[in-house]
């Protein structure tokens, strides 16, 4: 993906929002609170640095469990736009559906495995069955850097 603005919305639009360049790393998460959250099987994400995502019109209001992990919602329809995990704040973890260009996000990560519904596979290469721990994490973000499974706009 080149350095292009990629635009997102909820599903209502009042709450829009532009990302810059590829992720850092793409995801789809089977943790029960995940799917939970988004009344499906798993939610996907793309985890860029906080620089590279901006709210572009609205605000969002947080939702979840409002814990550590920081859920931002759009107050009017409830989408769920982005999270920014706890001790992660220079980062921006975007719901990958919520991108305009969601097929150029492919899951390269299977996250909390462990919890997943018999049959939901997202079909990423990387499996986890809970999380990549810290090494592993930065070991991943320089692997799908590489993936040949990304989209190149």
């Amino acid at each position: 993906m080149s350095d292009r603005a990629q635009p997102g919305s909820c599903r209502c639009g009042a709450v829009s929002f532009e990302v810059r360049g590829a992720p850092l790393a793409t995801f789809a998460c089977h943790c029960t609170g995940c799917q939970r959250m988004t009344g499906g099987a798993y939610s996907l994400s793309s985890l860029y640095p906080r620089e590279r995502f901006q709210l572009t019109t609205g605000e969002t209001i947080l939702g979840g469990l409002k814990g550590a992990n920081r859920h931002h919602f759009c107050g009017s329809c409830l989408s769920w736009i982005y999270s920014v995990p706890e001790g992660f704040d220079a980062y921006a973890n975007v719901r990958s559906s919520m991108l305009d260009n969601a097929d150029e996000h492919r899951p390269y990560v299977d996250m909390f495995v462990s919890e997943a519904l018999p049959g939901a596979q997202s079909g990423a290469p990387k499996q986890f069955e809970t999380g990549p721990g810290e090494e592993e994490f930065v070991a991943l973000m320089g692997a799908y850097a590489d993936w040949d499974g990304r989209v190149h706009a």
